[in-house]
């Protein structure tokens, strides 16, 4: 819920930068719900998919959670990685903690389907 206590029918968009052994990236990521919420519902998709695919979940939490929807690097709205070897799960684990560390939550609860359940 926002300030106002309206939630917002549409994602705000935002990019938090990663690191590979490539070089920088940027992280697209959708977000829903009071900014300033302390409970932060993480849903990512999986390995051939993007964050949109939790809209209508995103929707329905918006009031309870702030719910952030990345887009895996290569996906969406997220930049591609300059070395196609570095698509692996220790990569994208690795910007989920960027994420992490930029969302800074009280609390974290996570959602994810197929590669994103890893």
């Amino acid at each position: 819920m926002t300030l106002s206590g309206i939630t917002s029918p549409a994602p705000r968009l935002d990019y938090v930068m990663c690191a590979s052994s490539s070089g920088t990236h940027r992280m697209a990521y959708w977000e829903w719900g009071d900014p300033e919420n302390p409970k932060v519902l993480l849903c990512v998709h999986g390995l051939t998919r993007n964050g949109r695919d939790f809209d209508p979940v995103a929707r329905a939490l918006a009031a309870e959670y702030r719910v952030v929807c990345p887009d895996v690097v290569g996906r969406g709205r997220s930049d591609w990685l300059l070395d196609p070897t570095n698509y692996v799960i220790p990569q994208y684990a690795a910007d989920m903690l960027m994420l992490i560390a930029r969302l800074r939550p009280a609390r974290l609860d996570w959602l994810g389907t197929s590669m994103g359940g890893l």
